[in-house]
């Protein structure tokens, strides 16, 4: 009862030592994964990712119109001076990109021209008439207002200010760009506009394309998955021009343009995905990371706590063992003690009586010395420093000597012993380790049988080896127990075992030295039926081992 108390003892300390442990993890995991639901659930991470692409798109319309003052600039620096009009025919010549060219000198004085290559077009020559006609009656109004406004942006360092214009082709109302700029030779005294539009076609084929690949270079390589974008008007969700790769699909953010190019839209999709499957994707992965985590921890915590379990019950077994060999030695101290003083005080006159005893004391000593041997082997074991001394032996009479200085423990204890020992050929062996073997298996059966008190000791050849069995008719021992016996410290849970002083090191040192020999032990046994261990050694020689 004492042993199973100490045995729930530490068990909450172990426990509470996983606990300090686990704890923190699992409250940081569970952590994790209500995080995980809440950004689920709120769609937040869908929402960064939005707000991401928003500013990802404020750059990017940035840098379109920064390309747009860029190219206006130099196109307007270009155009002929207040009293060039005749020039302005040649000027749309180097500039194809252009549609139609103006200047206003006053009002009235309205010079416009169309490229001309174009002009066979009935179409563009009807939007040519109606467009001259429309900013004919437009600049005599708004002409010197666009000025001052232009003149306020100089300071801002822009030279050119931008407008849309919306033609009808068709069945479609296609975009146009208006640059409006003060030419060389204005002055306040003759206030003059003048302006030019790029052409729909170019816009579409040449200068959003070109753009929209400019600001997806610095990105291209770095970003996965790779983004995609494109630029509708306000009047349609139809791509006015996109990326290289745009593989359509519907956009995931838009953003109007506030500058150059208004009543355009910038819009921004991913190839191959979209914002919702990263999310998703993004999700799965950190719970598939949690779930692992949890995993690794729980095996970790399983063990850590086996490890610990192991170290405590070694401790307590060590314990144990240092309490039970304490018990062993004190039997055969006591006995020695008990004799020699009953021969010292002289109490005892009969010769013979007095062999008999000091015959007694002769063989407590012995097993006292094998007792203590054990232990010294171990602790040679366990550092690596164990030896053996093979000679030629004649196994048979080591056997027989053996069994006869331990035949007095076996009879004080009333056991019924018989020895069927047949002369086998001669082996190469440790007669130290072979008897202290022997003995420790004699020594079990003695302690272990405590109703039908039964030894029989066998040795004899079998194939190519000499078996030596130990039988007893004992407690016997569980199957599923059979392999750990053989464990330094090990004793079966049996309460009949834990009742029974022993150190849990003789079978042990048993399988050790077997081994050593190149043989092997083995054990047959059940609960109540008792035991056989049988150690098998070879007949030939050991290559070394002399």
């Amino acid at each position: 009862m004492k042993l199973q108390l100490r045995q729930w003892s530490e068990r909450p300390r172990t426990l509470v030592l996983m606990l300090a442990i686990m704890l923190p993890a699992v409250a940081l995991i569970v952590f994790g994964v209500l995080h995980l639901w809440h950004l689920e659930r709120d769609k937040t991470i869908i929402a960064a990712i939005q707000k991401d692409y928003q500013q990802f798109l404020a750059i990017a319309e940035k840098q379109i119109d920064a390309r747009a003052y860029n190219l206006a600039e130099q196109d307007s620096a270009k155009f002929p001076d207040v009293d060039g009009a005749d020039d302005i025919d040649s000027f749309l010549t180097t500039h194809p990109n252009i549609a139609h060219a103006f200047l206003w000198t006053g009002k009235g004085t309205l010079e416009f021209r169309s490229q001309m290559s174009r002009m066979s077009d009935r179409q563009f020559c009807s939007e040519s008439r109606m467009i001259a006609s429309d900013f004919g009656t437009w600049m005599d109004v708004e002409a010197k207002d666009f000025i001052s406004k232009i003149k306020m942006r100089a300071a801002t360092g822009k030279s050119v200010l931008f407008d849309d214009h919306w033609v009808n082709r068709g069945d479609k109302w296609q975009y146009q760009s208006v640059i409006f700029f003060v030419p060389r030779g204005s002055s306040p005294e003759h206030p003059a506009l003048a302006g030019f539009i790029w052409d729909t076609d170019y816009l579409r084929d040449k200068f959003f394309p070109q753009a929209l690949n400019e600001v997806l270079q610095d990105q291209e390589e770095m970003s996965h998955p790779q983004k995609e974008i494109m630029v509708h008007t306000s009047k349609d969700d139809y791509p006015f021009a996109t990326s290289a790769h745009w593989d359509g699909g519907s956009l995931e953010v838009e953003r109007p343009f506030e500058g150059v190019f208004m009543n355009m839209i910038l819009g921004i999709k991913l190839r191959g995905t979209t914002i919702a499957d990263i999310s998703a994707h993004w999700l799965r992965t950190n719970f598939l990371i949690l779930t692992a985590l949890s995993l690794l921890m729980g095996a970790g915590m399983i063990l850590t706590y086996r490890n610990v379990s192991r170290e405590l019950a070694l401790a307590k077994l060590k314990s144990d063992f240092v309490s039970n060999v304490s018990h062993e030695l004190r039997t055969p101290l006591a006995l020695i003690r008990l004799y020699a003083e009953t021969l010292e005080l002289g109490r005892i006159s009969n010769t013979g009586k007095q062999q008999e005893y000091y015959e007694i004391i002769r063989k407590e000593s012995e097993r006292l010395t094998s007792l203590i041997n054990n232990i010294l082997d171990f602790s040679r074991i366990e550092s690596g420093k164990k030896e053996y001394t093979f000679r030629e032996t004649n196994v048979a009479d080591l056997v027989r000597t053996t069994l006869e200085s331990y035949r007095f423990e076996i009879e004080q204890n009333g056991f019924k012993f018989e020895q069927k020992i047949e002369d086998v050929p001669p082996l190469w062996v440790d007669r130290e380790a072979i008897a202290r073997s022997l003995l420790n298996l004699v020594n079990n059966a003695v302690k272990y049988s405590a109703n039908e008190k039964y030894l029989l000791v066998r040795l004899y050849r079998h194939n190519s080896g000499v078996n030596l069995e130990v039988v007893d008719h004992g407690i016997g021992i569980p199957v599923k127990d059979h392999v750990k016996i053989f464990e330094k410290f090990y004793r079966v849970g049996d309460p009949l075992v834990h009742n029974t002083k022993g150190s849990g090191l003789g079978l042990s040192l048993v399988c050790h030295i077997v081994q050593a020999h190149g043989g092997e032990v083995a054990v047959e046994s059940a609960p109540g039926k008792g035991s056989k261990f049988t150690i098998t050694l070879p007949l030939q020689r050991l290559v070394g081992q002399e």
